[in-house]
Parts: C-alpha cells; sequence; structure tokens
C-alpha cells in the first residue's frame, strides 16, 4: 500500500471506535467521522455559487439537488451555448453520504472551479428505509432535471457528463443505461470513481486485498449491504438497473473514463465494466491507480496520488469544453463471428 494512504489512515483511524453493524446508526457514526475528518485533513471548501432544488420522482420520494457554480456568482440564462453540466452521484454503500458531509461538498465544489463546469450533485434516498428502485428512479430524475434546467442554469444541455463514486458510480451507470433506453441525451461522458457494478458479487476481487482470502468471506460481508438496498428478492441483484455490469447489451452507452484502486476489491467491477464497454464499442479508458484503497482518493493535499487523480478527472471533464471526438468503428476481436 501507498505509504501516504498508511500515514493518513493511520491518522483518521487514531480513537475512532468500532463502526456500528446497525446501518442507520453506522450513518450517524460514518457522518461524525466525515466531520472529524475534514477536521483534521483541514479541507476548506472553495468558494463557489450554490443553489438546491427539490425534484419531484414519479411513485417515489422526492430528491433534493444542489447545484455548484464554477465561480462565487451564479451563471445567468443562456439563449446559445452555455458552459457543460455534470450531474454526479455521491458513495455510501448505498446507506450513507449526502450533499451536506463536507466531504462530498468539497469535491463537488473543487471541481466545479478547476474544470470551469457547472455540478449538478443529486442526492437519492438511503438504504434500508427505501429501497431500489427508488434511488435509480431518483437519479434519473436529477439527470433529467439537470438536462431540461441547463439553459436556465448556464449550461449547455449538449455537454452533459454522469459521474458517480462507488454505489454512486452504480447509479451513475444506471442513469447512463435509462437514458440510452428511454430518452437517449446527448450524454458526452461518464466518470465511474471505484464503482460497484456487479450486486452478484461475481466480480469481487480478493486479491486486492489478501491472496489468502476467499471469495465466499467478500461475498457474506457485502451480503447485508446489497440486501439493505435490493431487499430480500436475490433476483433483482441481476438486473440492469441495479448490476449494470450484467446489462444484456453496453452498446450506445456514453463514452467513459473510469478509475480503480489496487487495494480495493471492488477493482473488479470497474475493470470489467471498461472491458465491456469497450468490447461493445463504446470509447473507454480504465486506470488502476496503484497502492490505492477504495477511499484514499480523498486524501487530497495528503496524497499525491489523490492530486493525480483530481487532476485527472478535471482534465476529462475540460474535454467537454471541446468538439467531441469521433473514434473509428472498433475491430472485433479475432475468431468473432457475429
Amino acid at each position: 500500500m501507498d505509504p501516504f494512504v498508511v500515514a493518513v489512515d493511520r491518522r483518521l483511524g487514531a480513537g475512532a471506535e468500532r463502526v456500528p453493524t446497525d446501518p442507520v446508526a453506522r450513518r450517524e457514526h460514518v457522518k461524525a467521522m466525515d466531520t472529524a475528518a475534514a477536521e483534521l485533513l483541514g479541507i476548506v471548501p472553495v468558494p463557489v455559487a450554490t443553489e438546491d432544488h427539490l425534484v419531484d420522482v414519479a411513485d417515489h420520494p422526492r430528491v433534493r439537488l444542489r447545484v455548484f457554480w464554477p465561480g462565487e456568482r451564479r451563471s445567468e440564462p443562456v439563449r446559445a451555448a452555455g458552459v457543460p453540466i455534470l450531474v454526479y452521484f455521491f458513495g455510501g454503500s448505498f446507506t450513507m453520504g449526502g450533499l451536506d458531509w463536507r466531504g462530498w461538498d468539497a469535491v463537488f465544489r473543487a471541481r466545479a472551479a478547476d474544470a470551469g463546469i457547472i455540478v449538478v450533485a443529486g442526492e437519492y434516498s438511503l438504504a434500508p428505509e427505501v429501497r431500489y428502485p427508488a434511488q435509480p428512479e431518483q437519479c434519473w430524475s436529477v439527470f433529467e432535471w439537470a438536462a431540461g434546467h441547463a439553459a436556465e442554469l448556464g449550461g449547455d444541455a449538449s455537454r452533459l457528463a454522469v459521474g458517480g463514486a462507488s454505489a454512486g458510480g452504480n447509479l451513475a451507470a444506471a442513469v447512463t443505461l435509462m437514458n440510452r433506453d428511454r430518452g437517449d441525451r446527448p450524454v458526452r461522458l461518464q466518470i465511474l470513481e471505484a464503482p460497484v457494478l456487479d450486486l452478484t458479487f461475481g466480480h469481487l476481487d480478493p486479491w486486492a486485498s489478501s491472496p489468502a482470502l476467499p471469495r465466499f468471506v467478500l461475498r457474506r460481508s457485502a451480503a447485508p449491504v446489497v440486501r439493505d438496498y435490493l431487499g430480500p428478492r436475490r433476483a433483482r441483484r441481476r438486473e440492469a438497473y441495479a448490476s449494470p455490469l450484467l446489462a444484456k447489451t453496453h452498446a450506445g452507452l456514453p463514452p467513459a473514463l473510469i478509475f480503480t484502486a489496487e487495494k480495493d476489491v471492488l477493482r473488479g467491477d470497474g475493470e470489467a465494466y471498461a472491458r465491456a464497454l469497450a468490447a461493445a464499442g463504446v470509447p473507454t479508458s480504465c486506470v488502476r491507480y496503484v497502492g490505492q484503497t477504495h477511499g484514499s482518493g480523498g486524501y487530497r493535499h495528503h496524497t499525491a496520488a489523490a492530486d493525480h487523480l483530481h487532476r485527472d478527472i478535471v482534465a476529462g471533464l475540460r474535454t467537454l469544453h471541446e468538439p467531441a471526438t469521433g473514434y473509428p468503428a472498433p475491430s472485433r476481436p479475432a475468431g468473432d463471428r457475429r
């Protein structure tokens, strides 16, 4: 493991109590840890303009979203092209996280300012109080709101990106599938950070933790989280909007930029998704950060890798300001007779 990550983990873990197993109690515990970590790591939010909105969702609870502009003033509505828009969903095992958590708030502000874009960060109901399929439907409604209000925000609905981390990466990938199936808006990019994309656990990678760790141990530890989110019906784990990696086809999805971490058992999900997208003809780039853990991308200004990850994501988002790149049709692998 990256020794800088070890050093930060040691600082953050000093005096930490055991995390509760109950999902609601765990949420409150981790929220308190988020506040403490922000203080310990000296996280200072970039001063940018923000605005909250509530969005109605058919047959599911309404949700809140927060708009982050790239400067300290709200952009004026535009008639012609505005700036690109990133619709993003936070991570937290489907059971925790939120727009007011200091770590996520700092991320959204920094990306809006550094990439010169509008970030629309969407909340979703947390499990187990509310379960699937509410969350992908809520995220879809946030995406539709952002696209429909782009000009009003000073943005450009032809320069949309969708992104998310961990569970939020799952929901972002689901939104791209829903967009293809329902709306087909011109999404230019999807950015997935350490995403969980197969809730059947078929791509968990025990080697990321230890060569001696049996896969069944990983599955057993992950099962309660998936049960909290999906409920007791095991068949739901294979639905495309629950496990985007298992969709029947990935053709027609937007170009993807995927980041995984060497010391994260979820690395197999993101890397398998990159292969599936590329095989379906989707321009895809996947980067594995050596020596990094599932959450160490949040250690900006404390580890070189986290700073580089931020610059990588900002560079990807800045391409939205440029004309879209056209790629030749990919060749089929040798022996593929389809």
